[in-house]
């Protein structure tokens, strides 16, 4: 073998090897932290079979948290806590005047209301309008849905202290025990077949 086919055939073999690595090297990244970022992702539980049609954005923590100690206020201006209504399931809405979804879905959230008389269901819509005149209004506008109670959070805080870290409107559903099952940011129609169907799936559990 002459020393120009040699050089050729070194080069070659050079460049076998070179292209071998980088395959290699590209199939252990994806086996590896390619793999693992999927894995990391959040695990839901159970209720993510409702997440469906327009509850496809709903979340369903696998990691159950209790709703936080955090203090709001009923219309009489008494303090309220989500450890009040224990042993029942709560749907928790928080919405504002200034929040056009959240004024279009509460006709929806006043027929699911309705629809569960016996009071095992609790429907707990929460404003969190600041200023004397937004919550006037706030009032008056609730007034026009029943059955719902008017709650307030003046502080407009509670939007942050749930998965949806500010988002709004914001829904949560919370389990006998206090416990946040699922989540849903955005306008949402509560009085339908999908979100019947996850609050009665809460609802059939165990106390």
């Amino acid at each position: 073998m002459n020393g120009s086919i040699r050089k050729v055939v070194i080069a070659a073999l050079v460049v076998g090897v070179l292209i071998g690595g980088t395959i290699g090297a590209l199939y252990t990244l994806e086996a590896g932290p390619f793999k693992v970022n999927a894995a990391a992702q959040p695990e839901k539980s159970e209720l993510s079979r409702f997440a469906v049609g327009g509850l496809a954005a709903l979340e369903t923590p696998a990691v159950l948290v209790v709703a936080p100690d955090y203090v709001f206020q009923d219309r009489a201006g008494t303090d309220v806590r989500f450890a009040d209504f224990r042993g029942k399931v709560v749907l928790v809405n928080l919405w504002a005047m200034w929040c056009a979804p959240c004024r279009t879905e509460m006709p929806t959230i006043a027929a699911l209301a309705e629809a569960y008389p016996d009071g095992d269901l609790v429907v707990l819509p929460i404003n969190v309008d600041t200023g004397a005149d937004a919550v006037a209004d706030a009032r008056s506008f609730i007034d026009v849905h029943e059955p719902l109670p008017f709650y307030g959070d003046t502080r407009f805080q509670l939007p942050f202290e749930f998965p949806g870290k500010g988002k709004m409107p914001q829904t949560i559903l919370l389990d006998r025990q206090g416990r946040i099952r699922a989540a849903f940011a955005g306008e949402a129609d509560w009085a339908g077949t999908e979100a019947r169907a996850l609050i009665d799936a809460v609802l059939a559990e165990p106390a």
